[in-house]
């Protein structure tokens, strides 16, 4: 299993998504992240791939791990993944469309889960609820979720990988 950053930007009741222009979940939108270089942590593979794909900057300091989520594609095992989700309250510049992503802003309330993956209506309405989660998800050769587990708790509750 290869580990994953995902990187949500979150201004008070607003939530910035990217649409994926290129790759794996192209056409979906998604925060911000990717797999990390050779030699990098976890949060610092968070902090450059958000500068890459949004040219933001930010500190590890203010990251704040809010999942930990098991993906597998049955169909494609060289996709699974373990995907390590933060959300991020404060950061530097404002997210730019860039080769990759394209953002758009949305409020919490009114996130578009119908254009975004489809495991995120399980576990993003708890972690923007301020649960964190753990959890893991089958997909289907369709990308539909065909089994999942999940588990919620308050912050500092879940044990991390």
């Amino acid at each position: 299993m290869s580990h994953v950053t995902l990187c949500y930007l979150v201004d008070g009741d607003n939530v910035v998504l990217a649409m994926k222009k290129r790759g794996f979940g192209e056409g979906k939108l998604n925060g911000y992240g990717g797999k990390l270089a050779p030699g990098e942590t976890i949060p610092q593979a968070a902090i450059r791939e958000l500068k890459e794909e949004s040219g933001v900057t930010a500190s590890e300091d203010d990251l704040d791990k809010v999942g930990e989520i098991d993906f597998f594609f049955p169909h494609k095992p060289e996709w699974d993944q373990t995907v390590h989700v933060y959300f991020l309250k404060r950061w530097q510049g404002e997210p730019v469309e860039t080769e990759e992503m394209k953002p758009s802003v949305f409020s919490k309330e009114e996130l578009p889960y119908d254009k975004m993956w489809s495991d995120d209506p399980f576990w993003l309405p708890h972690a923007i609820d301020g649960k964190h989660v753990k959890g893991s998800f089958v997909f289907a050769e369709d990308q539909s979720v065909k089994d999942h587990e999940l588990e919620t708790g308050e912050p500092g509750e879940m044990e991390w990988s």
